[in-house]
């Protein structure tokens, strides 16, 4: 890769090959009014749908069903469309309205899906399946099937439309706005003589800056933005956890997790033996720690230094070369995904600029009508920088995979999401550790393989050890900032098993990432774990069998819309994701480095 200390500006995302004209494009407001007719229309169809189903009903409700998730389809792409438009510039009002606009037309099609729960489960087992069975309906009977079994455990039909309709302007109008507030903070931060603002976006790329003063600064600016902002945040994540909780009690709910298990497919038995193994492991990652701690000649490791590099770092990585880099590499387990690598960066399906105005994050949304996705990331020139871009091209290729494929078989859990992106992602890096002859480079990246297994098993297993306590203590009333920076403070003891200095917390953690007042995903934490595990297992098969696993992994990307977590490992990989067994491996897997690092990190 070439490589200089100044790089060319990276691309911006094309958005007008969808609808031209940004936040006021008349097609986006054409498809918009579109959407909304449909809706009608879809309610006209569920109006007259025939209340029984039998021999001469079957193909209305055939019928019914293929219009209803194209309505969907069409819905997801308004509310990925206009998060693109509000993600590239915080400011634009109107792209914000339009996000709660999509919102109402979600809340429309939500209780459109009551209506229709309410009315399968009048039917007979007997006629349901002989309906599932037919050919315009089989490849989307597993979502049928996982529709009428969540339909038992719900509230009459009149309360869960009542739920839908205060959502849109109660809790989900607290994710909104969250959104907004955390976009809008600016701090300023002084480098090279310079006073700059930056977003929280911008600050958070200093946080893999080399210099340790330039990244206390960071850590410390970003908590006094959030200072100002946390009893916001706290009134934000305290009530959208008691819309949900009050929800969960009337659905005779017992767990908080009943919801987020549900979405993600997965056995509660699955995510503790995954846990499990995880807080009995973790504790060897301290070779590790202690090696980058002489590395860096610190005494203490603190939150800011988890992405502190190693070895060689004067290396930035021009976009278009980290894109080559991506592609060749990918190109060795499987042209196809190469390929369409290819054609997404050409097609500049892409928001990489580092500018002000943009929100944070990175991240890779859908828009299945129109078989395409976009990518939403800030690309300053770092490795890390580059296994992001590789990571959401991940994400891009599974959306491929299933373009072809109807709506409702491609609504794949969000566990089964990251295997795609983290398999990517492992490819990349190994494929550079392969042709490294450089030892400052190969440590960096062998950091950049074990900096993976840390977040994954300290942070993430941090945000769930917090959810879990929040839910469990929220019933009680209303938890201040303070109780909250406690309760995070305390998760992360938990989690990080002395890895982190006692000074060295994140007390703000819970205000400062989204991921907690995300409302359309619960507990959006332990997927992460789960997939970069997954994708472990998933990639150790890769090696194994070589470029011929290229087509069964697209089959197993395939299958991730229409079976169980569960049920994928057992089809695909022949595992059982209930037993201690497969975890245990692939921790194993993913802390094989760590002899490795210590020595190359002992003998430089």
């Amino acid at each position: 890769m070439t490589t200089s200390t100044k790089i060319p500006p990276a691309p911006t995302w094309d958005l007008d090959s969808i609808f031209p004209g940004g936040s006021k494009s008349a097609e986006f407001k054409k498809y918009r009014e579109k959407v909304k007719k449909d809706i009608e229309n879809t309610t006209d169809l569920l109006d007259r749908l025939p209340e029984t189903l039998n021999e001469t009903s079957r193909k209305k409700w055939a019928e019914f069903i293929n219009k209803f998730q194209t309505l969907l389809a069409d819905i997801y792409a308004v509310m990925s469309f206009a998060h693109c438009l509000a993600a590239q510039n915080v400011e634009d009002t109107e792209a914000h309205n339009i996000v709660g606009e999509g919102d109402i037309y979600k809340s429309q099609w939500d209780k459109l899906n009551s209506r229709f729960e309410a009315l399968i489960l009048k039917q007979t087992d007997i006629e349901w399946n002989a309906f599932t069975a037919l050919d315009e309906i089989r490849d989307v009977k597993f979502y049928l099937d996982e529709m009428r079994e969540k339909a038992k455990r719900k509230m009459p039909l009149e309360l869960e439309n009542l739920a839908l309709e205060l959502a849109v302007n109660g809790y989900h109008a607290w994710n909104r706005l969250y959104d907004k507030m955390a976009a809008d903070i600016r701090v300023d931060f002084e480098e090279n003589g310079e006073t700059k603002k930056l977003s929280m976006g911008q600050l958070a790329t200093k946080f893999s800056d080399p210099d340790r003063a330039v990244r206390r600064r960071a850590f410390e600016k970003m908590t006094e933005g959030w200072n100002t902002r946390a009893d916001l945040a706290a009134m934000a994540l305290n009530a959208q956890a008691g819309f949900r909780l009050s929800l969960y009690k009337h659905r005779n709910w017992e767990t908080p997790l009943y919801e987020p298990l549900t979405m993600a497919r997965l056995q509660q038995k699955s995510l503790d033996a995954m846990w499990r193994v995880v807080a009995r492991e973790t504790s060897r990652l301290a070779p590790y720690i202690e090696a980058k701690k002489k590395i860096l000649k610190i005494d203490k490791f603190c939150w800011y230094d988890e992405f502190a590099p190693c070895g060689k770092v004067d290396r930035l990585y021009a976009f278009d070369k980290a894109g080559e880099f991506i592609i060749d590499n990918v190109r060795n387990f499987s042209a196809d995904m190469a390929d369409f690598m290819k054609m997404a960066l050409a097609d500049r399906w892409v928001e990489g600029e580092d500018r002000a105005g943009k929100a944070g994050g990175g991240w890779c949304t859908s828009l299945k009508p129109f078989k395409q996705s976009r990518i939403f990331m800030t690309y300053a020139g770092s490795f890390e920088n580059l296994l992001t871009l590789a990571h959401e091209l991940g994400h891009a290729y599974h959306g491929y995979i299933l373009k072809d494929r109807p709506p409702f078989a491609s609504l794949y859990p969000m566990p089964l999401a990251e295997t795609a992106s983290i398999f990517s992602e492992t490819l990349v890096i190994d494929a550079a550790l392969e042709i490294c002859d450089d030892p400052q480079e190969k440590l960096m990246l062998l950091d950049q393989k074990l900096q993976a297994a840390y977040i994954m098993f300290t942070d993430l297993h941090s945000r769930y050890l917090f959810e879990c306590e929040f839910y469990r203590d929220r019933p009680g009333g209303l938890i201040d900032k303070d109780r909250l920076n406690n309760m995070m403070v305390d998760a992360q003891k938990k989690a990080f098993a002395g890895l982190l200095d006692e000074s060295g917390h994140h007390p703000l953690f819970w205000a400062s990432k989204l991921h907690f007042y995300i409302t359309d995903q619960p507990f959006y934490n332990f997927p992460y774990t789960f997939g970069y595990l997954f994708a472990g297992g998933v990639y150790d098969r890769a090696k194994k069998e070589g470029a011929s696993f290229a087509k069964k992994y697209k089959a197993l990307l395939a299958d991730s819309g229409s079976l169980t977590c569960e049920q994928v490992a057992e089809k695909h990989l022949g595992v059982d994701l209930t037993k201690d067994d497969f975890w245990e491996a692939a921790v194993r897997r993913s802390l094989a480095d760590i002899d490795g690092f210590v020595r190359l990190a002992g003998s430089l």
